[in-house]
């Protein structure tokens, strides 16, 4: 952990992260991670408890982000993708607006709506079109390993989910969650076919997350790098999507934040994606370094 993060040890903080773009938490007291022995694997009914409970957790309140999608390919040069996003809850769940500039003088537009009845849309020629589950596993822009289903995460909604194992992460004890999409899914997903997510067992916070073939083989992963403490919450700063398979990374990295916001309901709203949004205002957004 950098030097300007906290002075706690990174497995703690890295503990605490709640979804890749969610990862709005309070301070805790660490502790000293238990074994794993210690911990135990629960059974079926008090997993299926677990999972629950980190489902309805949400988040803290409403935000906004500034950050940069940096594409490092194993071979050749890396670019950057400046962006900002819009996260709050609506009544049909968690919803997340993003705007990309895609590096040729265009921005992108996605408003992501995840819970049981996940939905997502993108603008297309000006106008907002929904997005399939297929579409949603594309880039966000050529090069970029970064896809609308990556930031969205539905999977941690499927009904079919069991508890695989205990397994350490970031030096902390987790749960390992096997989920297996809906059998009207499965086509759209392609070479998809289940996730992985581990949860930390003490915190029931979100630490990594694996996409998987058929075979159990780890297609994509996501990976939080480093957290920032801005005030009482810490904020994801770095993280990592990595294709396993090609070995190329986007470094997902937030350059300014604003908490405790108050944002209009349009702002989650389908109809108006293709609209500009402003910002809130310089005084209410700390710069991260």
């Amino acid at each position: 952990m950098s030097g300007n993060g906290p002075t706690v040890p990174a497995r703690v903080w890295r503990a605490l992260f709640f979804l890749s773009l969610a990862g709005l938490v309070r301070g805790a007291a660490p502790v000293a991670p238990p074994e794993l022995a210690q911990v135990g694997k629960p059974g079926a009914e008090e997993a299926a408890r677990i999972l629950q409970q980190f489902r309805q957790a949400g988040l803290l309140g409403e935000f906004y982000l500034e950050f940069e999608f940096r594409a490092m390919p194993r071979r050749g040069e890396e670019r950057l993708y400046p962006g900002r996003l819009w996260g709050g809850r609506t009544p049909q769940g968690t919803a997340f607006r993003i705007e990309v500039r895609d590096g040729s003088g265009g921005t992108g537009r996605w408003l992501l709506r995840n819970g049981a009845k996940s939905a997502a849309w993108k603008v297309v020629d000006g106008q907002v079109v929904p997005l399939s589950l297929a579409s949603s596993l594309e880039p966000l822009f050529p090069g970029v390993e970064i896809t609308a289903f990556d930031l969205q995460m539905p999977f941690l909604y499927w009904e079919d989910a069991t508890l695989d194992r205990l397994a350490r992460v970031f030096g902390r004890p987790s749960y390992a969650y096997v989920f297996r999409p809906p059998a009207g899914e499965r086509a759209a997903l392609g070479a998809v076919a289940a996730a992985r997510a581990y949860l930390d067992t003490q915190f029931n916070a979100l630490m990594q997350t694996e996409l998987l073939d058929d075979r159990g083989r780890v297609l994509k992963s996501f990976a939080l790098i480093s957290l920032k403490r801005v005030g009482e919450q810490h904020v994801p700063k770095q993280a990592d999507y990595r294709n396993d398979t090609t070995r190329d990374k986007t470094r997902f990295q937030v350059t300014a934040v604003a908490l405790n916001l108050q944002l209009p309901a349009a702002v989650f709203a389908p109809a108006a994606l293709a609209t500009p949004l402003e910002p809130p205002e310089a005084a209410l957004r700390v710069r991260i370094d």
